[in-house]
C-alpha cells in the first residue's frame, strides 16, 4: 500500500527529505505541503485548504494515468481547469473564483517542483486562472468617496451639537469605507473595540454574522476622524457610561436605520443621489483594495467574507501581512 495522501489531523507532517525526486505525485504533493507548513509557516487551516485542492488535482492526474509531476504537461493542467469549471461525476462545477483558487494552488505546486529540481520546467505557468465575472454592485470612484466624506462637514458657525454629529458622521463613513464594515458591524462597535492593534497601525475589531470577529487595520484618515469624534464629538452626545462608539442625538447607540439615514443624507448632499448604500461602500472598499494591488484572499479576510462554504478559499493570511497590504493598497490609508 502506498504512502497515504493525507496526514492525519494533529499528526506531524511527512518529512520532505524522505521523499526521493523520482517519487509519485502523492509523495511530491506531500513534500510541497511540508514546505508550506515548515518553511513558509502557514497555519494548519491554510495548509488544509491547499491540501483539499491538491487532493482533487491528484485524483485528476491519477485518472489520466499520470504517475509523477514530471509526466504532467500543459494539457493536463488545462484539462484540470476544464474539469473544475464543468464539473464531473463527483464534483459540481466551480464558480470562477473557486476554480481560480484551485488553479493558483496547482501553479504553486508546479512552481515548487521546478525550483526543487523535481521537474525540468514549470508547465503550469501558461495556465491563467479564470477571471471572475464583472461585479454588478455599484461602486464609487475615489473622487466620489472624497466628496462623500467632505459632505459631512458642518456649516460655518454650526452649534456644538451639530458639530458633534458631523464628527460622528465622518467617523462612521470612514469605518464603513475604510474598514469595509457592514452597517450592523459599525453600529455594534464599542469604544473598547478600537483598543486593538499596535501603535504603528491601530486596528478595529468588527463582529460580523454569527459572532465571528475580525481585526481590520485603520488608515490615517479613519484614525484622524475617530480621534476627532472621540475627543470633540462623542462627549457632547453621551449621557451615561454607555460603551457604544456611535451614538444618536439622544445619547443612545446609533441604530442600523439611523446609520442608514446618515449615509443616505450625506450622499444626497454630496450630489451622489440616494442609492449609495452601506453595501455600495463595502464593495467600493473591496474594489479599491484590489485596484491598489491587494490579493483577493486578503480582501476576503479584511471584509470578513468567509463562511462555512467560503472559508477554504481564504488562506488565513497573517495579521502582519494584512496590515502591510492594507496600508499599501487602501486609498485612505495615508494622509
Amino acid at each position: 500500500m502506498g504512502t497515504p495522501f493525507l496526514t492525519p489531523a494533529g499528526a506531524g507532517p511527512v518529512v520532505a527529505d524522505r521523499v526521493p525526486q523520482g517519487s509519485g505525485v502523492r509523495e511530491q504533493v506531500h513534500r510541497y505541503l511540508d514546505h508550506l507548513a515548515l518553511e513558509r509557516g502557514l497555519a494548519s487551516n491554510s495548509v488544509s485548504a491547499y491540501r483539499r485542492d491538491l487532493r482533487r488535482y491528484t485524483e485528476h492526474l491519477t485518472a489520466t494515468g499520470v504517475r509523477t509531476l514530471a509526466d504532467v504537461g500543459e494539457r493536463e493542467v488545462a484539462g484540470f481547469l476544464d474539469v473544475l469549471r464543468a464539473g464531473d461525476g463527483r464534483h459540481a462545477p466551480l464558480a470562477a473564483a473557486s476554480a481560480a483558487r484551485a488553479v493558483v494552488t496547482v501553479r504553486g505546486l508546479h512552481g515548487f517542483a521546478h525550483r526543487e529540481g523535481l521537474v525540468e520546467e514549470d508547465v503550469s505557468r501558461p495556465i491563467r486562472p479564470p477571471s471572475a465575472p464583472p461585479r454588478t454592485p455599484k461602486t464609487l470612484t475615489s473622487a466620489e468617496v472624497e466628496a462623500l466624506i467632505r459632505a459631512t462637514e458642518p456649516p460655518a458657525g454650526a452649534a456644538p451639537g451639530r458639530v458633534a454629529l458631523s464628527l460622528r458622521d465622518r467617523a462612521l463613513l470612514e469605518i464603513l469605507y475604510g474598514a469595509g464594515a457592514r452597517i450592523s458591524e459599525a453600529g455594534g462597535l464599542d469604544v473598547a473595540d478600537l483598543s486593538v492593534g499596535d501603535r504603528a497601525c491601530p486596528a478595529v475589531r468588527l463582529t460580523g454574522p454569527g459572532g465571528r470577529a475580525r481585526v481590520v487595520p485603520l488608515g490615517d484618515q479613519a484614525r484622524a476622524a475617530l480621534r476627532a469624534y472621540l475627543h470633540r464629538g462623542r462627549p457632547l452626545l453621551v449621557s451615561s457610561r454607555l460603551p457604544a462608539l456611535f451614538l444618536s442625538v439622544r445619547g443612545r447607540r446609533l441604530s442600523r436605520q439611523a446609520a442608514w439615514l446618515v449615509l443616505r443624507g450625506t450622499a444626497k448632499r454630496a450630489g451622489l443621489g440616494t442609492d449609495v448604500s452601506p453595501h455600495v461602500l463595502r464593495h467600493t472598499c473591496a474594489d479599491h483594495l484590489l485596484a491598489g494591488g491587494a490579493d483577493d484572499r486578503v480582501v476576503q479576510e479584511l471584509l470578513g467574507r468567509g463562511s462555512g462554504s467560503v472559508a477554504p478559499a481564504s488562506l488565513l493570511v497573517t495579521p502582519d501581512h494584512l496590515r502591510e497590504v492594507y496600508l499599501a493598497a487602501h486609498p485612505r490609508a495615508h494622509k
